[in-house]
């Protein structure tokens, strides 16, 4: 590699200076020997075992998080559908009351005596046992 210093007229570098210029310049061998090797000749065995690790994944993720949220939202659905009137709950912000009133959408919750408010169905997270709530 080499390198060579050209000078710039005064009038030209009056805004950028112009330190090196370099000529004949060849880039590592190394670079060259990497872009001309060839890809190893593989068979249709190789193309599937290279896709494995991400059938793997998927399966494994599947029973990992999938299927346990799919269970999840299966029971929630089954514990909405079953409210009846008089069933003490507890709401995903933590209000804990009696049904009082049902809806297709939201139910009425008796929180306190003559205090009821209304809350959408998904909203119930736990059906608590009779007598919980005094």
């Amino acid at each position: 590699m080499s390198a060579r210093i050209t000078a710039v007229p005064a009038a030209a570098a009056a805004g950028t200076i112009k330190i090196a210029h370099f000529a004949n310049w060849d880039p590592p061998v190394f670079i060259s020997v990497a872009h001309a090797q060839t890809p190893a000749a593989g068979g249709p065995e190789s193309t599937l075992l290279s896709l494995l690790p991400l059938v793997l994944m998927f399966v494994v993720l599947y029973f990992i998080m999938i299927r346990p949220q799919m269970k999840r939202q299966k029971e929630h659905k089954a514990l909405i559908e079953a409210l009846a009137k008089g069933d003490e709950v507890v709401t995903a912000g933590g209000m804990a009351g009696k049904v009082s009133k049902l809806g297709e959408t939201y139910i009425g919750i008796e929180i306190a005596a003559n205090i009821e408010v209304q809350v959408q169905r998904s909203a119930v997270v736990q059906v608590l046992p009779k007598g919980s709530l005094k």
